[in-house]
């Protein structure tokens, strides 16, 4: 693969991961709530869950899929049924404080509890891995970026896809960063917690919703 190849399948990657979705609204939220580090926990736990789709693009499950309605639909009400169970766990949540997770106000009471990075680590997993669309969207673009006189096509499709994840990674955190500082200097949004978890909540239950309603591919 030339240079120019390289450079603009990182451009093109970079440009992606920018869109705001459910992955960075899930880490947009946990930074404004719990600082940058909670953020930055959420996008390790989205980026792992994104490999689950690299590697089974790469082997070909992710075309299996894409050609079967029945796979398609069993793992889009799974990915569904998950973005609405946390959009409904926003929705119910109470009263929070802003903690810090390591990058908040020296006033903050850091969460000592290694569970609750353990959690927002494991729900950002599967707020991606059960995403049928994000598998289908590794099948669709990183093979054009493949060309035919590659000899291991399997090889190349892998780098690529590792590429496009640790570029995401970076971006991600900039997110979580940028979240972070906006709370730590906005009274507004801190006093607005409880709010934005409900806006956060109904952003979820509609991503799952229109995940729901999506056709399955055509073969």
């Amino acid at each position: 693969m030339s240079t120019d190849q390289v450079l603009l399948f990182v451009s093109a990657g970079l440009l992606l991961n920018l869109m705001p979705g459910p992955d960075v609204l899930y880490i947009v939220s946990h930074a404004l709530r719990s600082g940058a580090r909670a953020g930055m926990v959420a996008a390790l736990g989205i980026t792992a869950g994104c490999f689950v789709h690299i590697f089974a693009a790469a082997v070909g499950v992710s075309a299996l899929m894409a050609a079967s309605a029945t796979a398609f639909t069993l793992l889009k009400w799974a990915g569904a049924a998950y973005l609405v169970y946390v959009g409904l766990r926003l929705l119910r949540s109470g009263p929070v404080a802003v903690v810090d997770l390591g990058m908040a106000p020296a006033h903050a009471a850091p969460l000592q509890d290694s569970k609750a990075y353990r959690n927002i680590f494991l729900r950002g997993f599967w707020t991606n891995a059960l995403n049928p669309k994000v598998a289908l969207f590794f099948l669709a673009f990183v093979p054009q970026f493949i060309t035919p006189q590659m000899e291991n096509k399997l090889l190349a499709f892998l780098l690529l896809g590792l590429l496009f994840n640790f570029n995401a990674l970076w971006v991600n955190f900039g997110w979580a960063g940028a979240a972070a500082w906006l709370a730590r200097r906005s009274g507004l949004v801190q006093r607005s917690l409880r709010w934005l978890d409900r806006v956060a909540g109904a952003l979820f239950v509609g991503f799952g919703i229109k995940l729901a309603l999506d056709a399955a591919p055509q073969p």
